[in-house]
This record gives C-alpha cells, sequence and structure tokens, in this order.
C-alpha cells in the first residue's frame, strides 16, 4: 500500500508542477499589457515553485541526485593546459583553413568546368 501511495503523490506532484507551469505560460500571455519586468518576475517565481515541487518526486529527487554527482565529477577531471589548449586550437585553425582552400579550389575548378561547357 505504501508503494502505491507514493506513486500517487508523486503522480499529483507531477500535476500540480505542470499545472504550474502551464499557469506561467498563460499568465504570461493574459496579462500581456502588463510590463514585460512583472510578467518575468512572475514567470519565475512561478517555474520555481514548480520546481520546488516537481523536486519533491522520486525522479526530481534523482535528477538533483544526479546533478550533485556530476558536479563532484567535473571536480575530478583534468582540464588541458592553457598550451595545450592553445595549440589545439591552432591545429583546428590551420585545418579548417587548409579545409576551405580546398574547398574554394573545387568551387572554382567546377564553376570553371561548368562555364567552359556550358559556354
Amino acid at each position: 500500500m505504501g508503494v502505491k501511495l507514493e506513486n500517487m503523490t508523486n503522480y499529483l506532484r507531477w500535476i500540480l508542477g505542470l499545472f504550474i507551469m502551464a499557469v506561467a505560460v498563460y499568465g504570461n500571455s493574459y496579462y500581456s499589457y502588463e510590463p514585460l519586468l512583472y510578467r518575468v518576475i512572475g514567470v519565475i517565481i512561478l517555474l520555481l515553485i514548480s520546481l520546488a515541487i516537481l523536486l519533491t518526486t522520486s525522479q526530481g529527487k534523482e535528477a538533483l541526485n544526479t546533478v550533485l554527482e556530476s558536479r563532484s565529477e567535473i571536480r575530478r577531471v583534468v582540464w588541458p593546459t592553457r598550451i595545450e589548449t592553445t595549440q589545439t586550437t591552432m591545429i583546428v585553425v590551420v585545418a579548417i583553413t587548409i579545409a576551405g582552400l580546398v574547398l574554394w579550389g573545387l568551387d572554382s575548378l567546377f564553376g570553371l568546368v561548368t562555364s567552359r561547357l556550358l559556354g
């Protein structure tokens, strides 16, 4: 019975959270004559309330846990040094320049061949 009750409360929380999001969207349209700042503040407040409700569901708790774990994983990543980043960027710039020149040459060649054949 406990699992069924938990599923029902999750379901109701999802409905409530999505309803609040829909109210935010509809309210923004309905109150279009109000200043933009007030509408933005209202939408942000409603979306934060909806997010708080959705984070209390089992899926929301799992999503929050995943975000927190990913933040700790980011701290463990070995990021490239400034020199490595600069060298890699220069390699990419050179490769793109060469590819662009090759494509320009092929385009010019095909244009020349086409103009000779047609004209």
